[in-house]
């Protein structure tokens, strides 16, 4: 854990949902300058109500925040935390040029956004990071916060090194746990390589992970060494022994957040999980019958 004292810094959070608004008022809450961008009615609610936090690990807190329905001033950083179905909406809050010179840091699935990301905002500044995390927005402006951890690996190779550091600092300061990993491959596959076979199994089948490990055993582990495979030949290395482990870690009645959607009606992230595996996949020659089956089977069923 870093000790220096960290300048108070302008962070823009897009999408205070359950993580964007944990990381909104842990950073207010450090004394940092927070601008949550949402639509009219949540930002109107922050504006009034500030940030409400449910939380047996950071306690139970409000922290005030400013809200507006877009960005009109330079940021030091730009907190992106909305789901991959709503990302290209999400941006018009974003205006090109309104950061300024500030990070645009996506806590987004998936590995193919940074690339879009840095051909519209510019290469020097997309910083993508993964986030451990159990996080729900009960309401606007009302978030729980289940998991005793909120762990962030921060990364981005077109990006200078000292402004990674300076982000993992402001972070680290507002009690998360923070690591900058060298490889943006490693830490977007990683989480993929996880996520991919957890999103789709459970979804497909409408059970939580305890099921899917006894039920669907065979298909979990052949899925996780798809995956893996693709992982590998995208320049991250995985082993699909270690890679089942953490399966067997997690509550029986584990849900993946595509899998809640589903349950709510809602848009699933099918195109940034699962498509973004088989296009890796198709690149590569890597065959992933498991992957594909399921993919194709989730679209048919109206997903």
């Amino acid at each position: 854990m870093r000790t220096e004292r960290v300048p108070d810094t302008t962070v823009a959070v897009l999408g205070p949902g359950g993580v964007g608004g944990l990381l909104a008022a842990l950073l207010a809450r450090a004394g940092h300058r927070v601008i949550c961008l949402a639509r009219d009615e949540t930002a109107r609610t922050l504006r009034a109500d500030g940030i409400r936090v449910r939380s047996g690990h950071f306690g139970d807190f409000t922290a005030r925040v400013e809200a507006d329905t877009e960005l009109r001033e330079p940021v030091d950083a730009i907190l992106i935390a909305v789901k991959a179905t709503a990302l290209d909406a999400a941006l018009e809050r974003v205006p090109v040029g309104a950061p300024g010179d500030g990070l645009l840091v996506p806590f987004l699935n998936g590995v193919e956004h940074p690339a879009a990301l840095r051909e519209r905002y510019g290469s020097e500044r997309v910083a993508p990071a993964a986030i451990r995390v159990e996080s729900t927005r009960l309401a606007p402006g009302l978030i729980e916060h289940g998991s005793p951890f909120a762990d962030v690996d921060l990364t981005g190779e077109t990006v200078r090194r000292e402004r990674l550091n300076a982000l993992a600092a402001t972070l680290e300061g507002a009690g998360l746990g923070v690591r900058v990993k060298d490889s943006e491959a490693a830490t977007l596959w990683a989480k993929l390589t996880f996520l991919a076979p957890l999103a789709l199994l459970t979804t497909r089948y409408a059970l939580p992970l305890g099921d899917v490990r006894t039920r669907h055993r065979a298909e979990l582990a052949a899925l996780v060494e798809e995956t893996a495979a693709v992982s590998t030949a995208c320049g991250a290395p995985a082993d699909p022994a270690a890679a089942l482990v953490p399966y067997h870690s997690f509550p029986a009645a584990t849900k993946s957040s595509m899998q809640r959607d589903a349950e709510a009606g809602r848009p699933l992230e099918l195109d940034a999980i699962g498509g973004a595996l088989l296009r890796a996949a198709e690149r590569h020659g890597v065959a992933v019958p498991v992957a594909s089956r399921l993919v194709r089977e989730l679209a048919t069923a109206g997903h």
